[in-house]
Formats: structure tokens, sequence, C-alpha cells
């Protein structure tokens, strides 16, 4: 039985498998399509809207939309790419993101982003929110001003009967990402880092090692974000 099928994304055509969504057929071939919300292996939701592309001149998100044959997709765009400029964007403005002074600067994908886009002063005014910060838990901080709500720890961060440690308070404009009181008494120092490193900004900070690295040496000030997945395709 022929599991795969052909697909084309910026007029480069492909082969891939049935069954994988967009996003995932485009790094098998060295297509990069930024995301932050999208973790490989995590169920997938359409948190951020980084990752969309025009399909049959519709605007959908690659990390949910699976593959079929003759699938022709937009996506390095003027159109696109200026639309996922505004959403980072939107994500610096609805947050407090002084990258300076933050553990994650060079490590932080939104910020990565950033540079990737060229964003320089936001089209949009900031709201300069008042948020606290829960430094209650034993093995980490959790800095609600840099948070950016893409659930990535509700999905990754769960202990051995499935508990998660993660999860969301409140609604609308006061909805946050907060960490169990119970659980977050009993976490590991394994699990706070894997916390750590999963959040895509600095949103997560384990204690006590929050400058470890120098600038410089940080993983995005070594390569650009997305350069590992083109860098396949050359």
């Amino acid at each position: 039985m022929n599991n795969k099928v052909i697909i084309k994304i910026d007029d480069k055509r492909i082969e891939t498998e049935k069954g994988k969504t967009i996003v995932e057929a485009a790094r098998d071939n060295g297509i990069y399509i930024p995301t932050l919300c999208h973790f490989e292996g995590a169920e997938k939701k359409t948190s951020c809207r980084i990752c969309t592309i025009k399909l049959n001149n519709r605007f959908m998100t690659s990390c949910t939309t699976p593959v079929a044959d003759g699938m022709e997709i937009e996506s390095n765009t003027p159109e696109i790419n200026e639309l996922r400029k505004s959403i980072i964007e939107l994500l610096f403005v609805s947050g407090n993101h002084f990258c300076p002074a933050c553990e994650k600067s060079g490590n932080c994908e939104l910020q990565a982003l950033a540079y990737r886009f060229k964003m320089l002063v936001p089209r949009f005014p900031f709201n300069f929110p008042r948020k606290e910060v829960d430094a209650s838990a034993p093995k980490i901080i959790k800095e609600q001003n840099r948070c950016i709500l893409c659930k990535r720890c509700i999905k990754t961060i769960k202990d051995d009967k499935g508990r998660r440690y993660f999860t969301f308070k409140n609604r609308g404009q006061k909805l946050e990402v907060v960490l169990d009181p119970i659980l977050g008494k009993e976490m590991s120092d394994e699990l706070a880092r894997k916390a750590m490193e999963n959040c895509p900004v600095g949103s997560i900070i384990y204690k006590e090692i929050g400058f470890t690295q120098p600038i410089g040496t940080r993983k995005f000030d070594k390569q650009p974000i997305g350069a590992d997945i083109e860098s396949q395709s050359k």
C-alpha cells in the first residue's frame, strides 16, 4: 500500500508520508516554518498561529493540517511573513519582554523570531500589564510577564501518573499559566530543567542557574532560528 503523497511548498515539490502535518513534512524536507506552541511529541494545539500558511487561498495552521496528495502550499511569501511578524509584535506588546535582562536571552525562540522577521518597533501600543512573579515553588520561578500562553509546559510536563504540573487559571485578559502548588513542591530537578528548556521564552526559570552561558555562546547566538532545518536542503 502506497503511503506516500506529493505536495508543493512554495513551488518546491516534496514527497512525504500520509498522516504527517504540513509543518512536519516541511521540516523533513529542509523547509522551515516557524512555530512557538508546536512541540514534537505533544498533542497539537493552534495557540500561536505563527505557523500559518496559505492553502487554496485560505489561511491554515500548518501544525494541525494533515498533508494530502497534490497540495500546493504558500509559506515563504511577503504576505504570510508580514502576518507572522505582526503576531510576533503582538506577543511582545501583550507582555513585558525586556530581552537584555532576561535569563533566556539568546536561547529564547520569541526573541530569535523577532530577529528573523526583522522586528524593530512594534506597530501596536504596549500594554505593560502588571503580572506577578511566582517564586513559591522550590525549583522554579514562574515569570508571568513573559508567558505567551503557548501551552508547551501544560502539554509536556507531567508526572508518571499523567498529572499535569501546569494549568490555566482565569479567563480572557486575566488568563495565566500557573504551576500546581502541590505538584510543584514535589517537582524533581530533572523535570524543572525540562520545563525551562521546553518553554520557548523566559517564563519558566530553574532557580539559581539563570545566567550560566555568556553572551555569544547561547543557542541563537550561534545560528539563527530555523538554520538547522534549512541546512538540510542545501
